[in-house]
């Protein structure tokens, strides 16, 4: 069953990220433009992971890319990393900036920045596509773009947050390559024994 889950979730995902947008007119009418910059971050996120893993392209890319033809970044990681990371980390920026302030929903909104940096930077160093690319570059910089602004003009917001949700970012998706480039040196390890 765990199986299933691991290699199905981002079509969930895609269709819950559908269905979030079609309704955040009627949700969230009565909120301030910043927590709304705040909740798009997981709808449009949801999209992306739709170009990023159907049919298990980003794992399938890694592994090849990276693991070079071995198992860096398994099913079950990526459904980790994307499930109760992506959309936690999500779904607690967003209650933290209903809690405390508009100032947490920067979590979310480094979290989509960092990782459009992350698609983008590869793509133009490799010279080639990689899963995700073209929703980091269309969804991902301008919304995250957007709700930077739109966040950062929220009264009580400081450079303390935005050092948080940056830093959350980075670390977030520097665990992410330390697993790749750790299960890579196993294997490299085992191939030399």
């Amino acid at each position: 069953m765990l199986q299933r889950l691991y290699g199905n979730w981002v079509y969930g995902g895609m269709l819950a990220g559908i269905l979030l947008l079609c309704l955040t007119p009627l949700l969230l009418s009565g909120w301030s433009l910043a927590m709304i910059a705040v909740f798009l971050q997981l709808p449009v996120y949801m999209l992306h992971q739709y170009e990023e893993h159907d049919a298990g392209r980003f794992g399938q890319f890694i592994n090849s890319e990276i693991g070079e033809g071995h198992t860096v970044l398994s099913d079950a990681a990526i459904f980790v990393i994307n499930v109760p990371g992506v959309w936690g980390i999500n779904a607690l920026s967003l209650w933290l900036a209903a809690l405390f302030g508009a100032g947490f929903g920067l979590i979310g909104i480094y979290l989509t920045l960092v990782n459009a940096l992350v698609h983008l930077a590869p793509a133009i160093r490799m010279r080639m596509y990689n899963p995700g690319l073209v929703t980091a570059a269309v969804l991902f910089l301008p919304v995250g773009i957007w709700a930077l602004i739109a966040v950062s003009a929220a009264p009580g917001v400081t450079v303390a947050h935005h050092a948080l949700g940056l830093a959350s970012a980075l670390f977030i998706h520097a665990a992410i390559v330390a697993h790749v480039f750790r299960n890579r040196r196993q294997y490299r390890g085992t191939a030399v024994r």
